[in-house]
């Protein structure tokens, strides 16, 4: 640009000095047009020069901004501290981009909000904020006959009315009739007395007693005390009523949900181990040992409670070839980047495993939903969920799918007795029908014998 300048002006002012010499000089249109031509050479070159500048200045202010973004990271990384919710549980305690936080509820207590949150590159958690809500057990209405319900912490209990009974005040109040027993006129009160301070040994303790006797207008009535009934035809002797072999299986329904003792003149109702009696007298509700400390597990075991006891469990990463794992929550393990020279062999290895445990009772009606698995974050545009497991987990369980992103562990065949079930759900990531990752869900379920 500068040079084609330079040699306009050389040629310019060697003509006007030298008008005479034997070189043509240009002519003035000549002159102009070359002049035009390095006008336009220079502001081409002015247009790219500024363009080259306004970039540059884009780039260092790009520089800066990225500059400042990683030192705001660098002090603060990781993403507010969530709460753990009121009469609940949080599993997790990193707070870096990608980690998860899980919220469980005690029993009696249901959860609203997000089951899990994640830790989002905004350095804010995805999903709504927990909290465990009082499960209002009484909600059904489940008292009846004109008895009040009354909420309590994973249960209810019912105020019967009078003349009812039962967890549901569902059985008439048993009654027990006065017998009378005519005596001839010449039998006086003293001379029933008499005949009862002679009982003989055999006929008198806890549950033999003697009666009571009255006269009135010339009749003897002999009565027994509540729970007793005069013994065959002899009015001075009232033995015990069996109340649990009466009332077994009558028509108003048994008097204990599990066991009844006969006491004399009335009964008790027992519970199995693990169990208390209610209220009521009649049922029996389960003891939490693991929220009242009546456990032995480590500090490396979780409890959980069951049905009538607990167990002590403990998660450890699977060890897998090809892959390592590191557990990033009490209930979750997430595999470790692969290496560069093990990435395909790696990479289809699943890429998270998480461990859920459920206590359930005996004989539970089914189909039943168990367990839900769904994508947080899908990539892909498929889902695919199937069952794992050996035939046991198969005869017990099949995997539906609930909606697009979700898919249920169903019970299909209920559960005799006491026992211990294991599925394992896959959820498997696709893109046109290509694996992108596959995640597992355990469920263990402990299945009480007992029923209240």
């Amino acid at each position: 640009m500068f040079a084609s300048a330079a040699i306009v002006a050389t040629v310019l002012c060697f003509c006007s000095l030298h008008p005479a010499s034997g070189q043509d000089c240009p002519s003035k249109q000549e002159i102009q047009g070359s002049l035009k031509q390095v006008q336009k050479l220079l502001s081409a070159h002015e247009a790219s020069y500024l363009q080259s500048l306004r970039s540059l200045k884009k780039k260092i202010n790009l520089l800066q901004s990225n500059a400042g973004k990683q030192s705001t990271r660098a002090t603060n990384s990781t993403c507010p501290k969530l709460d753990t919710p009121t009469n609940g549980r949080k599993l997790g305690k990193s707070h870096s981009v990608g980690h998860e936080m899980h919220f469980l509820c005690d029993p009696g207590y249901e959860l609203g909000g997000s089951e899990s949150r994640v830790c989002q590159e905004s350095l804010s958690w995805s999903g709504q904020q927990s909290a465990c809500k009082d499960i209002n057990e009484c909600a059904s209405s489940p008292c009846v006959n004109g008895g009040t319900c009354v909420d309590e912490v994973n249960q209810f209990s019912c105020v019967c009315a009078k003349g009812w009974a039962g967890a549901t005040c569902q059985s008439p109040t048993p009654t027990f009739f006065v017998t009378m027993t005519n005596t001839s006129a010449a039998t006086s009160p003293s001379t029933a007395a008499a005949a009862a301070s002679t009982l003989p040994a055999a006929t008198t303790g806890p549950m033999v007693r003697p009666s009571k006797c009255t006269l009135v207008q010339g009749t003897t009535h002999c009565t027994c005390e509540p729970g007793y009934t005069i013994s065959g035809r002899d009015s001075n002797i009232c033995t015990d009523i069996d109340e649990c072999e009466l009332f077994h299986n009558g028509q108003a329904g048994r008097l204990c949900l599990h066991a009844c003792v006969n006491t004399p003149g009335g009964y008790r109702c027992t519970c199995p181990a693990g169990y208390n009696v209610t209220r009521d007298g009649r049922s029996c509700k389960d003891i939490d040992e693991c929220a009242n400390r009546q456990n032995n597990c480590t500090k490396e075991q979780m409890c959980i409670n069951t049905y009538g006891g607990f167990q002590c469990v403990r998660v450890d990463c699977p060890k897998i070839p090809h892959a390592t794992y590191v557990k990033t929550s009490p209930m979750r393990c997430e595999r470790n980047p692969c290496p560069v020279d093990n990435k395909a062999a790696c990479s289809l290895a699943p890429s998270s495993f998480s461990y859920h445990y459920l206590a359930v009772v005996s004989n539970m009606p089914a189909p039943r939903v168990m367990f839900r698995v769904s994508a947080i974050r899908p990539i892909g545009d498929t889902l695919r969920f199937s069952l794992l497991g050996g035939k046991q987990a198969r005869r017990h369980f099949t995997v539906q799918r609930s909606d697009r992103l979700t898919g249920q562990l169903m019970l299909v065949s209920p559960v005799q007795g006491a026992a211990t079930l294991e599925a394992e759900v896959e959820m498997s990531e696709l893109e046109r029908r290509v694996q992108l990752g596959k995640y597992i869900t355990k469920v263990t379920m402990f299945v009480s014998q007992y029923e209240f």
